[in-house]
C-alpha cells in the first residue's frame, strides 16, 4: 500500500501551533539568582532536571550544572530510569514527561508546563491508530517516541531516530512486516535504507516539514564547503541533499569530529548551544525554511519547546503543580515496547546512527 494511499484513508486533523511564549528578559544576575533558586529546590526536593537539546539554553545549562542531563529523547528515557532521585523535571515536551513516568512510575514527574505538546504526538490519535493497527493485523507495530502513552501501549516497539535503524534491521531479519507512526519522513528513510515493508501512519513535525529543498540548494552553492546535516524528520527532498543524516546526538558529533568547518544544519535551532559549546571555533548555518510570504529565513524552532523556561521551571518546583499522572494499567502495558528497546540498545552497544563519516 502506498504512503499516498494511506493519507487518504486516514483523516488527520491540522495541528494548530501554540504562539511562541514571551517570558521578561531577565539581567544576568536575576538569571543567576532564578538558577540558584532552581538549584536549592531541586537538592532540597531530591530532584533532577533532564532537558532536551531542543530547549533553552539556560535550562541546558542548568541541567548540567545541577547533576541533570542534557540529551536526545533515548539518552533522557535511560538517565531518567537510572537515578534515584524521587522527583524527576522534565523540561521538553509531553510525551518526555509521560515516558518518563511509564519508566518510573513510582517517581514524581514533573514538567514546567503539561501544555507543552508536539504536533506528531497530536496527528495520532490513539483511537485512529489502533483502528489502523487492527486492519494490519500481520504488522509489527513500531511506533516512534514522539507519541502518546496510549500509542506506546498499542505497539510492538518504541523508538527513537538514534535507534530507528537497528531496530527495523533487526526486525528485516525476522522476515517481518512492519507498521509504523506516526512520522511519515523518519519512516520512509528507514524504509529507503532497510528495504523493509511498511506501512506508514502519515505524520509529520511542524518544524522539521518546513525546511525547503530548493532553497537549502541555494544555500549550499552560497556556502559549497558546508557540510549538510538533517534530522530524518525532513522531507525526503531535503535528507537527499544531507552529508549527515541522523538523531539530533549524530548531528552534533559530526559537528565536533567533522573537519568541516561550516556547518547547514536543518534541525531545530536549540540544538546550536550544544554544538558551540563543543566546536566553538565551528560555523553554524539554519537552513532556510522560508517559502512565499515567509518572514524569517529559517523558522526552525519548535514552539512547545519554547514553552520551557527559567520562569515556569521555577513555579512548578515551588508549587508541586504540572505533574504526569498515567494510570497505573496503561504504565505496565505502554513500558512493554519502550524496556524492549532499551534492552536492545543494551544488548546490541547500539551506537548513533548516521548517513555519511559523522
Amino acid at each position: 500500500m502506498s504512503q499516498n494511499h494511506i493519507a487518504k484513508e486516514i483523516d488527520i486533523t491540522p495541528v494548530d501551533v501554540p504562539p511562541h511564549p514571551e517570558w521578561p528578559v531577565l539581567s544576568k544576575s536575576e538569571k543567576q539568582l532564578i538558577k540558584e533558586r532552581i538549584k536549592r529546590m531541586l537538592k532540597e526536593q531530591n530532584a533532577v532536571l533532564v532537558a532536551h537539546y531542543y530547549t533553552d539554553p539556560n535550562l541546558q545549562e542548568l541541567a548540567e550544572e545541577s547533576g541533570g542531563c542534557v540529551s536526545d529523547s533515548l539518552e533522557m528515557a535511560r538517565f531518567g530510569s537510572e537515578q534515584d532521585a524521587q522527583t524527576l523535571v522534565v523540561c521538553g515536551v509531553r510525551f518526555m514527561g509521560e515516558t518518563a513516568k511509564i519508566l518510573n512510575p513510582e517517581k514524581r514527574i514533573l514538567m514546567p508546563d503539561l501544555n507543552a505538546t508536539c504536533s506528531l504526538d497530536e496527528g495520532c490519535p490513539a483511537d485512529q491508530f489502533s483502528a489502523f493497527c487492527d486492519a494490519h493485523p500481520d504488522h509489527t507495530v513500531v511506533v516512534y517516541a514522539n507519541t502518546s502513552a496510549e500509542v506506546k501501549a498499542r505497539s510492538d516497539w518504541v523508538v527513537t531516530s538514534g535507534i530507528a535503524l537497528p531496530i527495523i534491521q533487526h526486525l528485516a531479519s525476522k522476515g517481518e512486516k512492519v507498521l509504523w507512526g506516526p512520522d511519515q519522513h523518519l519512516g520512509r528513510y528507514v524504509q529507503k535504507i532497510t528495504g523493509v515493508e511498511m506501512l506508514l501512519w502519515p505524520g509529520s513535525c511542524v518544524v522539521h516539514e518546513e525546511f525547503k529543498s530548493v532553497a537549502l540548494e541555494r544555500m549550499h552553492r552560497l556556502h559549497p564547503d558546508a557540510a549538510v546535516l538533517v534530522h530524518p524528520e525532513s522531507p525526503e527532498s531535503v535528507i537527499e541533499q544531507a552529508d549527515v543524516v541522523g538523531s539530533t546526538t549524530a548531528l552534533i558529533n559530526a559537528v565536533a569530529t567533522m573537519d568541516n568547518k561550516e556547518f547547514i544544519v536543518a534541525t531545530d535551532g536549540g540544538i546550536f548551544h550544544k554544538m558551540k559549546q563543543l566546536a566553538p571555533d565551528k560555523h553554524l548555518i539554519e537552513a532556510p525554511t522560508a517559502g512565499e510570504g515567509a518572514t524569517c529565513v529559517s523558522c526552525a524552532h519548535c514552539p512547545w519547546m519554547g514553552m520551557n523556561s527559567l520562569h515556569n521551571l521555577a513555579q512548578v518546583l515551588e508549587s508541586g503543580n504540572q505533574q504526569i499522572h498515567i494510570q497505573p494499567k496503561l504504565c505496565q502495558q505502554a513500558v512493554k515496547p519502550i524496556q524492549r528497546m532499551l534492552d536492545f540498545a543494551k544488548e546490541h552497544a547500539v551506537a548513533t546512527q548516521s548517513k555519511g563519516n559523522a
